[in-house]
């Protein structure tokens, strides 16, 4: 069947990711002799840089991994709500719900711990080797796609009036990326070689990363994020308010590895992250359809799961 999309196969890899940038990275790791986890952790730090607006070091990722013929795992990078973050807590602020920006809405950080275990469990790469394109990318530029100048014009007045930092990096002079035009991160840049260069002692590739793991967890990097959560921030509240996180809470958690949800449908069995992500949700869509589909792309086929989604979505939002 004809499709204007050409059907990509290969003998030696292949990378797909939401980005080119993020993919040229990672098939530059297989082609330098990495695996695929170490192409994936230098995937993930690239996209932090090029979509920025979607993801970052301090978001969460959910992982789902297999070895060829090897079972399949999920590793948890969703962080955990801080110790502080409490319905009394809240509501002795005068709030009914938590707001949806700033402080009070940060769960501790999980992306980077999550990334930083791939890579020492099943990687074979040094730190330095995976970082160095995100280093690049963030250092020399990179053209923005619409949506990252979208995204910043929708948040300028937060930006200037109480993310200046966020400012300083996403509206150089005033104005928002363009594609076309180079983007820089200097700032991000910085932290990733200041990161290096206190793990650099390490001769040993894991013990290297487990310094990495520290120093995001109790070193400089740690110290930031508690001082930035503890600064009065306007939010969605109206009013400005800090945050829970600690450097205890940082501490205390770690990416960790679990089972995942399955559901066999026909012949095939579905892995998903567990309910602390939305991933059961498509499982939940897949149990729900009849042995007979109707014809594919007609008004009861949309119409059967369209539904079946909606009534998935509202268990997710009833008891995720």
């Amino acid at each position: 069947m004809f499709t204007t999309r050409p059907t990509l196969q290969g003998t030696f890899g292949m990378v797909s990711s939401t980005h080119w940038l993020a993919s040229q990275s990672a098939m530059a790791v297989l082609e330098d002799g990495g695996n695929a986890y170490d192409a994936a952790v230098a995937a993930g730090f690239v996209l932090h840089v090029v979509e920025p607006h979607l993801n970052g070091p301090a978001g969460e990722v959910p992982i789902i991994l297999a070895r060829a013929g090897g079972e399949v795992r999920v590793l948890c990078g969703q962080g955990v709500a801080p110790a502080g973050a409490t319905i009394e807590h809240y509501r002795g602020l005068g709030l009914d719900l938590v707001p949806g920006t700033g402080p009070l809405a940060a769960a501790v950080p999980g992306a980077f711990d999550a990334w930083m275990l791939l890579l020492r469990d099943h990687g074979t790469k040094s730190l330095a080797d995976v970082l160095k394109y995100a280093i690049g990318y963030a250092e020399d530029g990179h053209p923005p796609v619409e949506r990252v100048g979208e995204t910043v014009e929708a948040v300028r007045e937060l930006f200037e009036t109480e993310w200046t930092s966020s400012a300083e990096v996403y509206l150089p002079g005033g104005k928002a990326p363009r594609p076309g035009e180079l983007l820089r991160n200097p700032a991000l840049a910085a932290t990733w070689r200041r990161l290096l260069a206190e793990v650099c002692e390490e001769t040993d590739r894991g013990m290297q990363i487990e310094a990495a793991r520290r120093v995001w967890r109790s070193g400089f990097i740690a110290e930031a994020l508690v001082r930035q959560s503890g600064r009065p921030t306007m939010d969605t509240s109206g009013e400005r308010h800090t945050g829970t996180l600690t450097a205890a809470d940082l501490a205390a958690w770690s990416a960790t590895y679990e089972a995942p949800v399955t559901y066999d449908w026909r012949g095939w069995t579905l892995c998903k992250a567990g309910p602390w992500s939305q991933g059961p949700v498509l499982l939940q869509q897949l149990a729900l359809l009849p042995p007979e589909l109707p014809r594919h792309g007609s008004a009861d086929y949309v119409h059967l799961l369209v539904e079946g989604c909606k009534l998935a979505m509202a268990d997710r939002e009833a008891w995720y």
